[in-house]
């Protein structure tokens, strides 16, 4: 019995290592850059006020988001409503608002300008369809515009 425990115990510290000394082709997402088309950077490159209501009128939860050239990139570049089910952007809002947050708490290492308030989310309370599909476009714009990583996801469209 102990020589049957040595061997696979040699046998798993074997395959670790081989494991993890063997190279790995794929980069991790936090070395990744996401390609911004043409049409993407005029969007950003906007300076005019944006002003965004994000509201449903059936559970009267709203955010307004005031954020240059926003409005534009979510009617001409976003992925149209629909697209995202709800439990999917409902997820993955929770873990962007958690960092986000975070980052707003923390002034000295994050800029400031562009982590201004925190952002109240309860991911046991049914926001609906429009608030949770603004919001979560807005994580993807401030991530492909500002080039930050809320998540261990990478920003696409």
């Amino acid at each position: 019995m102990k020589k049957i425990l040595w061997t696979v115990l040699a046998v798993v510290v074997t395959g670790y290592i081989i494991t993890s000394c063997s190279g790995s082709k794929q980069s991790t997402t936090a070395d990744e850059k996401v390609e911004v088309s043409e049409k993407e950077q005029v969007v950003f490159n906007q300076s005019e006020e944006d002003t965004v209501k994000i509201q449903d009128a059936e559970t009267q939860y709203e955010i307004i988001i005031i954020e240059p050239g926003f409005y534009t990139w979510l009617v001409s570049i976003a992925r149209p409503e629909g697209y995202y089910s709800q439990h999917f952007l409902e997820n993955r809002n929770y873990l962007y608002v958690m960092e986000y947050n975070r980052r707003v708490l923390q002034p000295l290492q994050f800029d400031p300008d562009l982590y201004v308030l925190q952002i109240d989310y309860d991911p046991k309370i049914d926001y609906g369809y429009e608030v949770n599909y603004k919001l979560y476009n807005y994580f993807i714009y401030i991530q492909r515009k500002y080039n930050q990583r809320l998540g261990p996801y990478i920003p696409r469209i």
